[in-house]
């Protein structure tokens, strides 16, 4: 079930950008495509625009959502790397709804298979029928190409005494490389840290000790931890021609080692 306050927005919005000649479809991801929606989801609208008509459209995005309510803040998404991301918040009731506006000649560019909610002429259908939905899987050695530069870099910051730093650090460890990995070794897709409570429950608690406290002495357990959980998952998903950094390991685990005597 859509919550009342989401589904009065969809079909109110639906029905003002059918207005809008230049825009051609309606979609939705996100948790309505897993009905998995609730009061506290927000909206993933994709708004796909006649290619034509693309560059107008985006320089009029914040007068475009404007009309679809009380809107009362909009920015864009650059900082997670989508330009064509509006990210809006609306009241009196808050309600969080993101916008991609996307040329219809591009849509079919996707990292999940949206629900149509309204389109002219099948148009939007048509053209995601050229590619299949791909959403980007980690390659583990991407991964242990970084990790133990990784593993320096933030020992260095525990070293030099910067516990705020280190903890964002372990932190940015988790999302990118835990997190991922543990929801991809059970059977979900690697969304950071997202809903890992309850598609990862048997690994909670020893998440839960990669979690620092101000202290050098916890920054040192927790990223000791880290490592240690990604060794475990290293393992479980490796495969022949995986090329391990052998010795970028051995130096990096033997440098973080030190920093308690450096600190003592």
């Amino acid at each position: 079930m859509i919550p009342k306050n989401h589904k009065n927005f969809i079909d109110t919005s639906i029905d003002i950008l059918k207005e809008d000649l230049r825009i051609l479809g309606v979609a939705v991801g996100g948790s309505y495509i897993t009905n998995e929606m609730d009061e506290y989801s927000d909206i993933d609208l994709v708004i796909a625009v006649d290619t034509a008509h693309y560059n107008d459209v985006m320089n009029e995005r914040i007068k475009i959502v404007e009309k679809l309510g009380i809107l009362l803040s909009a920015f864009t998404g650059e900082h997670v790397g989508e330009p064509r991301l509006l990210i809006c918040l609306y009241g009196p009731e808050l309600l969080h709804v993101d916008f991609k506006f996307v040329a219809l000649d591009d849509i079919a560019k996707r990292v999940e298979e949206p629900i149509i909610l309204w389109q002219r002429n099948n148009c939007i259908s048509e053209v995601l029928k050229s590619e299949e939905a791909k959403f980007p899987i980690p390659s583990l050695q991407w991964i242990e190409d970084r990790f133990w530069v990784w593993v320096h870099y933030g020992s260095t910051k525990i070293a030099r005494g910067e516990i705020f730093e280190t903890i964002e650090f372990i932190s940015s460890l988790r999302q990118m490389v835990i997190g991922p990995l543990l929801l991809m070794k059970n059977g979900k897709l690697p969304r950071g840290v997202r809903k890992i409570e309850i598609d990862a429950p048997e690994s909670i608690d020893l998440l839960k000790e990669t979690i620092p406290t101000y202290s050098i002495e916890s920054c040192i357990k927790s990223l000791k931890l880290i490592i240690q959980m990604y060794l475990e998952l290293r393992e479980h998903f490796l495969t022949e021609d995986f090329i391990k950094r052998t010795e970028a390991e051995k130096s990096s685990l033997n440098y973080l080692n030190t920093i308690k005597n450096i600190n003592e």
